[in-house]
């Protein structure tokens, strides 16, 4: 068993695809990859180079990232290697809040889309990632919601704990802030 370092959490992101890239307003022909870095870490990790994707390459290579806690953000950059070098094809910036925290469990599974923009920020393609963070059975801490199955479907629920008195014990919505209703006289 390691020893899990709450200064930082691992990070699973899994590069599946990206949508019509250019350089210079034409397609891509090939040779293209990714590299996913943290903000306000060192860490950088890259896919291989996908050799005849064209403008609409697939990587689907999943890639393991240390975050630091404080991390606001991972950077997501596409390149290509054109006979001149390695030109930048274009960056996306991807929210950490966008995966992790929230009424859903860390080691949830996000499919995510992203609009990639060029050096000039001008709209450059789009990159399709899946991201989880990832503890190890005996470190991860303790949420604020979880998983039920029902018995008598395959699909789970993903909720958070109730009162088992009123209800099966699993809220599936999520909290709307209004006026309370008391469904014998009506508002509160």
């Amino acid at each position: 068993m390691s020893n899990f370092n709450f200064s930082s959490r691992a990070v699973e992101i899994t590069v599946l695809s990206g949508e019509s890239l250019q350089i210079d307003r034409r397609p891509i022909k090939k040779n293209t990859f990714v590299v996913v870095r943290s903000i306000g870490g060192n860490d950088f990790c890259s896919t291989e180079i996908d050799t005849n994707g064209g403008s609409n390459p697939k990587w689907n290579q999943k890639l393991v990232l240390e975050l630091p806690v404080q991390a606001a953000a991972l950077t997501v950059e596409v390149y290509c290697k054109i006979m001149t070098g390695i030109r930048l094809v274009g960056t996306a910036t991807v929210p950490i809040s966008d995966f992790s925290g929230g009424y859903l469990p860390d080691n949830y599974l996000h499919f995510l889309s992203y609009r990639l923009r060029d050096e000039e920020s001008e709209r450059n393609g789009i990159i399709n990632l899946s991201v989880k963070t990832k503890f190890a059975a005996a470190e991860v801490p303790e949420y604020r919601s979880c998983v039920a199955s029902s018995s008598s479907s395959t699909a789970s629920v993903v909720g958070v704990p109730t009162s088992k008195k009123y209800s099966s014990g699993i809220v599936t919505g999520f909290p709307v802030f209004g006026p309370l209703l008391d469904h014998n006289n009506g508002m509160i």
